[in-house]
């Protein structure tokens, strides 16, 4: 309610720009600081409040629209704070000034801001309206969707605030049917957040061929992972995850660099690892010349890969084939590795052909126990192959030698599987696996430009590999 015209003796009338904001002398508060600009954010010496605290505090409204609709030099401070921590909004909660609380809310003072001892507008409106019977100021926030479950520096909810008997019945009533209306609004945004998720999870697995037992890993995963984000989004305290350290058992070319990646982007996207980032290593990375150069060496790239993943690759190689009596420096940087596994920084994952790695496992006592998840990636059929060409003509990057390129329609992926089959032996598959298919395609490239003479104008003919150009290109790389 606006307060009543100032009846004090001249003398004793306010002349500062705050004093005038307390009694609501709008034409005195508006002549001071057209005069005066500078006085707009201006703090008070004591409790550190500006004209916009005081005018919100003492529901002087006609001052409070002035100062929002100000258009000066000085741009107001909405979120200003007293000494208190105390916004304007939490100056207008506390007294329960529900008009210049409208007011500040309609014009994006944020509903949240928290004071020093932690509590929001609203724990402030609540304490006004005990004391006061009046729930218009609560009302005012909930409507702009304040959040119930907010806790203070104590713990305390605006709900936890209520104290028990007959005079708070309406208030708690009120707090709690918005509490359960947050609740449902809430679990139904999670839900549409953690399908956005398991979509996006889904679109990065479809661009991965074969690996179906992992695909399924990296499915229950992502699931228990995103429903113990909506778990905690709906207040329900579970137990963290740590996602385990794991084994990438296979021949070079069959994805596993890919999959940890992508492995990094689930983790990072459901919030177990801060960040995506996987740096990949191998033993030259981590072992030095001389005694004493591979811990801090080892030690650096543990420190670079923390909050995300370290990808070890050709792992075995950290193990000499046969022991000897001097210890290897490749022991000791697998050693500072397994040293960290246990602080839940970091991702650990060993990579490399299934039969040295054994070498890796069987090296140290503690390497099972740490690392619990083997996974085991077969070689590529020609099916495979064939799908992973078409998979990367479908996905160039425009700095790709291939951008703008296109597969004539007699490169189906029986036809393409079929030739590689053909082309190539089981010996080579297996050493080179999806490693075959970028050079085949630069080959192909080149071997198009060839045969397109400068004459041609069609731009289809100009950016379509042909069937032959892929068999042309497969042969130069294979014979």
């Amino acid at each position: 309610m606006q307060r009543a015209k100032d009846q004090r003796p001249r003398s004793s009338r306010p002349t500062t720009i705050h004093g005038f904001a307390q009694s609501g002398d709008l034409n005195a508060f508006q002549k001071l600081l057209r005069g005066n600009p500078a006085l707009l954010n201006e703090s008070n010496p004591v409790m550190a409040q500006t004209p916009l605290h005081v005018s919100a505090g003492y529901n002087s409204i006609e001052i409070v629209k002035f100062l929002l609709d100000w258009q000066g030099p000085e741009k107001l401070e909405l979120e200003a704070k007293n000494m208190y921590g105390e916004t304007p909004l939490h100056m207008a909660a506390k007294n329960g000034c529900n008009e210049t609380a409208k007011l500040l809310l309609a014009r994006g003072a944020f509903i949240e801001a928290k004071a020093n001892n932690g509590m929001t507008p609203l724990h402030l409106a609540v304490w006004h309206s005990l004391r006061s019977e009046d729930c218009s100021t609560v009302s005012t926030l909930l409507e702009y969707n304040a959040d119930c479950s907010t806790e203070d520096n104590e713990g305390m909810t605006p709900v936890d605030h209520l104290s028990p008997g007959p005079g708070s019945e309406k208030l708690r009533d009120l707090l709690l049917r918005h509490l359960e209306e947050q609740r449902k609004r809430k679990a139904l945004e999670a839900c549409s957040e953690t399908k956005a998720k398991m979509d996006a999870l889904e679109n990065k697995l479809s661009n991965i061929v074969g690996l179906h037992l992992l695909k399924t890993q990296l499915r229950k995963w992502a699931k228990g992972m995103l429903l113990d984000e909506r778990r905690r989004s709906l207040g329900l305290k579970v137990g963290a995850r740590r996602p385990p350290h794991m084994a990438f058992l296979g021949n070079p070319g069959t994805g596993k660099t890919m999959v940890a990646r992508v492995l990094g982007e689930l983790l990072h996207m459901v919030g177990i690892l801060p960040t995506d980032r996987v740096t990949e290593v191998q033993r030259t990375d981590l072992v030095g010349e001389f005694v004493g150069h591979t811990g801090p060496k080892t030690r650096r790239k543990i420190q670079e890969a923390e909050g995300g993943i370290l990808f070890v690759d050709e792992a075995y190689r950290l193990i000499p084939m046969q022991k000897s009596d001097d210890k290897d420096y490749g022991i000791e940087a697998l050693e500072e590795i397994m040293s960290v596994m246990d602080s839940g920084k970091i991702v650990v994952i060993f990579a490399g052909y299934s039969e040295p790695m054994k070498r890796v496992i069987s090296s140290n006592e503690g390497f099972c126990r740490r690392v619990t998840k083997f996974f085991h990636f077969d070689d590529f059929t020609s099916e495979d192959l064939s799908k992973i060409l078409h998979l990367k003509m479908c996905n160039q990057a425009e700095s790709s030698l291939l951008y703008g390129f296109k597969l004539h329609p007699s490169c189906s992926v029986q036809a393409v599987a079929a030739l590689i089959e053909q082309e190539t032996t089981l010996e080579q598959r297996k050493e080179m696996n999806g490693g075959l298919i970028d050079p085949m395609l630069v080959n192909a490239r080149e071997i198009l430009d060839m045969r397109i003479s400068f004459e041609c104008m069609d731009a289809d003919s100009l950016l379509t590999i042909t069937l032959e150009d892929l068999e042309a290109g497969l042969q130069t790389l294979t014979h």
